[in-house]
């Protein structure tokens, strides 16, 4: 994966002390993710944080805000696709689960909150086999 990387050179993090934030045994779930450009995870990356993931028990809401490595990054929506697919197997199915890239951190940002959140976009996109491929590899890398 050295050829054709957006961001050749990112700033990786290490990782950080894992702290429960609620009762709910999956609120560490998405830390993990594996980067689809580098070897290391989206938290390492700084693309995805604690403070950018909120979950709403009482409400049956999550909320995730993440910040890509470059403001032209074409790989938000596969990022995105990864969080929402992890999502959807760690909480129940009546969770309303919204991604977004955080505000000013895209190019594209209101394109990009738009895709991620149409389930139309996402069924179809998860229907491609090689990005469907990409995704798992992203989330069940055991490389980190």
């Amino acid at each position: 994966m050295t050829l054709g990387l957006i961001n050749a050179n990112p700033i990786v993090h290490a990782k950080k002390e894992r702290v429960a934030r609620c009762e709910d045994p999956h609120c560490d779930f998405v830390r993990d993710i594996r980067d689809p450009e580098h070897p290391y995870s989206l938290e390492q990356l700084s693309v995805l944080s604690e403070e950018s993931i909120t979950v709403d028990d009482k409400l049956g809401r999550i909320l995730i805000t993440f910040t890509p490595t470059i403001q032209h990054c074409s790989m938000a929506t596969v990022i995105g696709l990864c969080l929402r697919v992890k999502l959807q197997e760690c909480f129940p199915p009546h969770y309303k689960v919204d991604i977004k890239v955080s505000p000013g951190s895209h190019a594209d940002e209101e394109a990009v909150n738009k895709q991620l959140n149409d389930k139309e976009r996402v069924a179809a996109a998860l229907e491609n086999p090689n990005l469907r491929q990409l995704v798992d590899e992203c989330l069940y890398s055991n490389e980190l």
